[in-house]
């Protein structure tokens, strides 16, 4: 039953909603997270650790940043992930979207990758 009030209690903020809507699309750089949500790079880790420990991401370290991913691993998890996708309306995400789309246009090529590399400054 904790496992459970967990995983609730991570998806009761926006944010972390937001997040979640976030990596539907992939494995996405916490630097890329910090630019899409538009917050400091300490509160965004602060909710990823909490969808962490609710077990709805899994993360990897590549050098000095952190990746993210949703923790696909049963069945529970995945339904409640489609669910979350399909009630966030992409309208109510075009701001993130845009922003990480941005960040993403604003890095020189070689570091636009979301999976490798991406937060080395140039």
């Amino acid at each position: 039953m904790k496992d459970l009030l967990s995983v609730f209690k991570a998806l009761s903020d926006e944010t972390r909603l937001r997040i979640v809507k976030l990596l539907e699309n992939g494995e996405l750089c916490v630097c890329h997270i910090v630019a899409a949500v538009d917050m400091s790079q300490s509160k965004i880790s602060f909710h990823l650790r909490t969808l962490k420990e609710a077990g709805l991401v899994k993360d990897r370290r590549e050098g000095k940043w952190m990746h993210y991913r949703l923790n696909e691993s049963d069945l529970f998890k995945r339904l409640l992930f489609l669910s979350i996708a399909e009630r966030i309306r992409e309208a109510d995400m075009e701001n993130d979207r845009q922003r990480l789309e941005a960040f993403i246009a604003s890095r020189p090529e070689e570091f636009a990758d979301i999976t490798a590399g991406c937060c080395r400054r140039a």
